[in-house]
């Protein structure tokens, strides 16, 4: 099993599977990731947080984003947080994959520094 990539600190290798930590942030106005927060992928969810649909919402976006089944999608914590873990049946190199494709900055990449201050 190849190592998970240092940048990505929201994702942890489990087997044959691997465990994404997700923030989201429901009601927004398309379901789309925001980045990196406290060590999680920021989610926006299109949906509000009313009888699960936020959490179905997140499982179908994941998945399809990822091009695997619903059922490959698990919240294993945080039914009712806005901080999740989820489980994914896919190997850690392709969710890593997706992620630097949608989260484009690398912690190998440094900002420009700003010019001192005079």
């Amino acid at each position: 099993m190849a190592a998970v990539p240092a940048q990505w600190p929201c994702l942890a290798p489990r087997g044959d599977s691997v465990r994404l930590d997700v923030s989201v942030s429901p009601q927004a106005h398309r379901t789309a990731a925001d980045g990196l927060h406290d060590a999680a992928l920021r989610v926006r969810l299109c949906a509000p947080p009313v009888q699960g649909r936020a959490n179905q919402c997140l499982i179908d976006w994941l998945a399809s984003q990822l091009g695997c089944p619903k059922r490959a999608v698990r919240i294993v914590r945080g039914l009712s947080s806005r901080r999740k873990s989820v489980e994914i049946d896919l190997p850690a190199e392709q969710v890593g994959a997706w992620l630097a494709t949608v989260l484009p900055v690398t912690a190998t990449t440094s900002p420009t520094p700003s010019p001192p201050a005079r």
